[in-house]
């Protein structure tokens, strides 16, 4: 089986070449030295790990990083709780099965046009024709148009879809203007979005300028404007901020977090898991027997006290603990097949990236047991962006992913049917297992909020038991925040960092 190739990154991962130097702001704002230093309004200077990979296309890993910095939004949002909130809609309703009406608040796009029905609805179907498909879509099929009223969208789906609301909330699918569609595939955010923050300028993958946009429907951001450096070495982002050059840094590396002030740390559990992805359909591990001796000499509670020096709790499944509702409903894996002495001559290519730092240390260690179980390992090191293509075409027997698990919908069936079904759009694990799609389907048909959960775990019961995926860590990621700097916002999901009230 070979997955719908979808490349993405999950808000896991990007990266980029570490920039040396002066950086200079860009656009206006009411810090007229361009420092960032001090003063209400004054620009906020962030360090991100991930520079822009797809041209700042919305529909895959750029969606998150223009997210994360007030750009764009969408529909709805998540909440504390992980429901879908009002963002761009102030509301919706159910219309029969099929059909979901959303009200428009009064909003404006950054280009200065009103956010209207036709506008939102023109910007939906160009998500849905995108290619390859934004994986909050994957596998559904939507249409939406102008419905009645001046404020009313009406979006209908192929089959029920109890989750619609959730589904919009993915950064995949924010609101642009129409001026942000070109007559080729591209599509441009800047200036053509709907957030408190609008881009100016982007510099590659080096740097971008953010300007406050005045016109905001949620009100006028209290920062005059953001600018952006994209630094992959963890380390450097750390000490731009311990010297004074960032007031954010974001992903800290965990060997970076005692040399930060601790009221510069901030620490938060998230949804993202660490695991070990196995193809499960060509290569050592398409052999289920040879899987389970890989998952048996695992020994996993190392990763979260070591690896990651207690911020993270040991690989528990595919939901961790920042899934407050999943450990209660947990059972025990489904189908496992019982482990087999490797053979000479198994060999297994192991690969990793080094956008986040911890990741290479997890991947020695993942070799370092697997060659004690009688395993040969060749481990492969390399920048997110130049592995993401070979790992979704099935080029490795292994591989260590950081993965926010309610990223892209905030709906915990999704993630499933994209990571783990035989048409799942970012397959990493090759996993094709009849079992495995019918039990995510029929959950995915389920519209009650507890029975899904349950579905969910029952799926995931079956993931598990199928030994394609082994989870190694649930991570808390550190947040470098400067002493001066107030209203950041610590997001489970990894969706925002920057909004309206962070400020100096």
């Amino acid at each position: 089986m070979r997955s719908l190739r979808r490349p993405r990154l999950l808000a896991p991962f990007l990266l980029v070449p570490l920039i040396a130097g002066c950086f200079a702001s860009g656009g206006g704002g009411d810090d007229a030295s361009g420092d960032g230093s001090g003063g209400d309004g004054a620009r906020l200077r962030v360090g991100l790990a991930f520079p822009p990979a797809e041209n700042l296309s919305p529909y895959g890993a750029d969606a998150t990083l223009l997210s994360r910095l007030g750009v764009t939004e969408g529909l709805t949002a998540l909440d504390a709780n992980g429901s879908a909130a009002p963002a761009l809609a102030e509301s919706w309703r159910r219309d029969g099965d099929k059909v979901w009406e959303f009200t428009l608040r009064v909003a404006t796009f950054q280009d200065g046009g009103d956010v209207t029905p036709a506008a939102v609805a023109a910007s939906l179907t160009r998500a849905t024709d995108a290619k390859p498909a934004p994986a909050a879509l994957a596998g559904v099929s939507l249409s939406a148009k102008a419905g009645g009223g001046d404020r009313v969208v009406r979006v209908t789906t192929a089959e029920p879809d109890p989750v619609l609301p959730l589904r919009l909330s993915s950064p995949s699918l924010a609101i642009l203007s129409k001026d942000a569609y070109g007559k080729s595939d591209r599509v441009d955010p800047v200036g053509h979005a709907t957030g408190p923050f609008a881009l100016t300028k982007v510099n590659g993958a080096a740097s971008a300028s953010l300007d406050r946009f005045d016109d905001y429907w949620g009100g006028r951001a209290q920062a005059s404007g953001i600018d952006a450096r994209f630094i992959a070495d963890g380390t450097a982002r750390a000490n731009a901020l311990r010297t004074g050059e960032l007031d954010i840094a974001e992903a800290v590396p965990v060997a970076q977090a005692a040399s930060l002030d601790e009221k510069t740390r901030r620490d938060t559990a998230t949804t993202r898991t660490t695991s070990l992805l196995l193809n499960a359909s060509s290569g050592t591990f398409k052999d289920a027997g040879l899987r389970a001796a890989a998952r048996s000499a695992l020994d996993t509670s190392v990763f979260a006290k070591d690896v990651y020096e207690g911020y993270g709790d040991p690989g528990a499944g595919v939901y961790g603990p920042a899934v407050t509702w999943a450990e209660g409903k947990r059972t025990a894996p489904v189908g496992r097949a019982a482990a087999k002495k490797p053979r000479d001559g198994d060999t297994v290519n192991l690969a990793t990236y080094d956008n986040r730092p911890e990741l290479p240390e997890v991947a020695q260690v993942v070799k370092q047991q697997l060659e004690k179980a009688g395993f040969t390992v060749e481990l492969t090191v390399r920048e997110y962006s130049r592995l993401e293509g070979d790992a979704l075409d099935g080029k490795f027997d292994g591989f260590v992913l950081a993965r926010n698990t309610l990223l892209d919908t905030g709906d915990p069936v999704a993630v499933l049917a994209s990571d783990y079904t035989c048409d799942g759009g970012f397959n990493i694990a090759q996993l094709c297992d009849k079992g495995v799609d019918r039990a995510v389907a029929d959950a995915e048909k389920i519209a009650d909020t507890a029975e899904r959960q349950d579905a969910a775990m029952a799926a995931e019961a079956r993931i598990l038991g199928s030994d394609a995926v082994v989870p190694l860590v649930h991570q808390r990621i550190i947040t470098g925040v400067a002493g001066s700097v107030q209203g950041v916002i610590l997001d489970p999901y990894e969706r925002t960092l920057v909004g309206t009230g962070t400020r100096h």
